[in-house]
């Protein structure tokens, strides 16, 4: 296996914009990647300034993703960075990602991955045309305590799913905030900036990708309730949808981003035939098993009787909790194990290649586009009658 890092560029994520410190933050945990240079804002002297604070030479700061791509391609092979992260507004994935792949860059990319499913379409035949990388920053599939739960279905710790529940409530939209130079509100809110969704594209897609990544179902039906709460708003920021998986199950899923007082309360439950399972991202580190005829279980992250794969994704000993930037480390982690693998002409193991990927953008913006269809539709609804 190569000791080298692994060179990253990055586009977007200047000074004031929190995701990319985030995403830089979690790409140096492991000492496996290194950012070499960036295109840090739209704005060429914010990307300047971005960039000298961040201690990268001047000339590896560039005023435009297309200079950098450009002149990133000219420098030799072992300067030139290997993948760049693209942690922009929605509008602002595709087209830079697709120039990534056309230079043959690897590439990582914030979710949902494209401002429209043709889009995602594209960029997927791109990664085939060319065998490169894409990962996607899913950052909840990569909690330990997912893993597990994911690994216990694997292995039908629960018998065959029936039923899903996953609720993502926020409440920081409560009121019109992209009216009070709230800028992460105003872009989210903004159909030409975020697409045709609101919540569900924000935090919908989250929900569903971790409703299909634990449980190894595919979503194959939906009915939607669709709203837009908080007057003045343009696109949605609540929404329900009933769902039907491919192996019979059925489910619930629950956005929203106008529960007042809640933050992040991102929580799933999936039920099979023997028993249950719950995790809460707001206490992540923990997995309730629950039995139809036995005591619940709790399992808990850096213990011993875990998975591999659980372990895999863990770096600390039990009782040491582990959080929302380690979750996004792990992606960083299994997409940079994998891309040395590739560079090496080694066969990446299983453990490496558990990151999000094309496919899963694919699939989360076909949620959406189905959602909002779906929500548009009033056939659904019938009057209650007593």
């Amino acid at each position: 296996m190569a000791t080298k890092k692994i060179r990253m560029g990055m586009i977007g994520g200047g000074k004031n914009a929190f995701i990319g410190a985030i995403h830089r933050a979690a790409a140096n945990m492991d000492g496996l990647i290194e950012l070499v240079c960036g295109a840090f804002s739209s704005n060429a002297q914010t990307s300047i300034e971005s960039g000298i604070a961040l201690g990268l030479p001047e000339n590896r700061i560039y005023a435009s993703y297309e200079e950098m791509i450009q002149k990133e391609s000219q420098l030799p092979s072992d300067k030139r960075m290997q993948f760049v992260s693209i942690v922009t507004p929605n509008h602002a994935h595709f087209a830079p990602a697709m120039l990534a792949l056309e230079n043959g860059f690897n590439v990582m990319l914030e979710k949902p991955m494209t401002f429209s499913l043709d889009e995602a379409k594209q960029l997927k035949k791109k990664v085939e045309e060319t065998g490169l990388l894409l990962g996607l920053a899913h950052t909840y599939s990569g909690y330990p305590m997912v893993k597990q739960a994911k690994q216990m279905i694997k292995e039908n710790v629960l018998g065959k799913i029936r039923k899903l529940y996953v609720e993502y409530p926020q409440g920081w939209l409560s009121e019109l905030s992209e009216k009070e130079n709230n800028k992460q509100a105003a872009w989210r809110t903004d159909p030409t900036k975020s697409g045709k969704a609101g919540a569900m594209g924000d935090i919908g897609t989250h929900a569903a990708h971790l409703a299909e990544y634990i449980s190894g179902l595919k979503i194959t039906k939906i009915c939607a309730d669709i709203n837009t709460i908080v007057e003045g708003r343009v696109l949605d920021d609540d929404g329900s949808v009933l769902l039907k998986f491919d192996n019979g199950a059925s489910g619930v899923l629950i956005a929203t981003q106008v529960a007042a007082g809640e933050e992040n309360n991102l929580r799933i439950n999936i039920y099979g035939e023997k028993g249950g399972l719950e995790w809460h991202q707001q206490e992540p580190n923990t997995l309730l098993i629950k039995w139809k005829d036995a005591p619940a279980q709790i399992y808990r992250t850096g213990n011993g009787y875990l998975s591999s794969v659980a372990k895999h994704n863990t770096r600390t000993p039990g009782g040491h909790p582990e959080g929302y930037i380690e979750a996004f480390a792990n992606i960083y982690r299994n997409f940079a194990l994998t891309l040395n693998a590739k560079i090496d002409g080694e066969t990446p193991t299983p453990e490496m290649l558990d990151f999000p990927t094309v496919d899963d953008g694919v699939r989360g913006m076909a949620f959406i586009d189905n959602v909002i269809v779906s929500g548009l539709l009033e056939k659904k609804w019938f009057d209650f009658i007593e």
